[in-house]
């Protein structure tokens, strides 16, 4: 079982920056590929981004696509979150998540464990 705490939340402007952190207890985080997830109220959970087992290999949703970037240090049992270029529709509760699966998804309902998730707000 793998135990997922996310931080790194907070307001900040539009145009700003944050970096989230997500740390996973137990020894087996590199065998799990790692994905962001975000939830505004009354939305659905959406995709924001996903980053392989071991290789690195990234995917990111569109509406974020070169602004933020997915990272993960295997050694610290640690995925990152960089967030540049904030908009106000980036405000949402993030969540990080892993999948033990082999096959890249986007879909939340196939990750198999989540962290309580952090609050970001980008303010206008």
């Amino acid at each position: 079982q793998v135990q997922l705490v996310e931080s790194g939340g907070g307001l900040v402007q539009a145009g700003g920056s944050l970096r989230l952190s997500c740390a996973a207890s137990g020894r087996t985080f590199s065998s799990y590929a790692m994905g962001w997830f975000r939830q505004a109220p009354g939305k659905e959970r959406e995709f924001v981004a996903r980053i392989s087992r071991s290789y690195g290999s990234t995917y990111y949703a569109d509406s974020v696509k070169g602004r933020f970037t997915i990272s993960r240090d295997n050694a610290k049992n640690t995925v990152y979150l960089q967030m540049n270029s904030l908009k106000p529709e980036d405000t949402a509760v993030y969540y990080c998540a892993a999948d033990s699966g082999g096959f890249v998804t986007t879909t939340p309902s196939l990750y198999d464990y989540w962290g309580q998730g952090t609050q970001v707000t980008v303010s206008s």
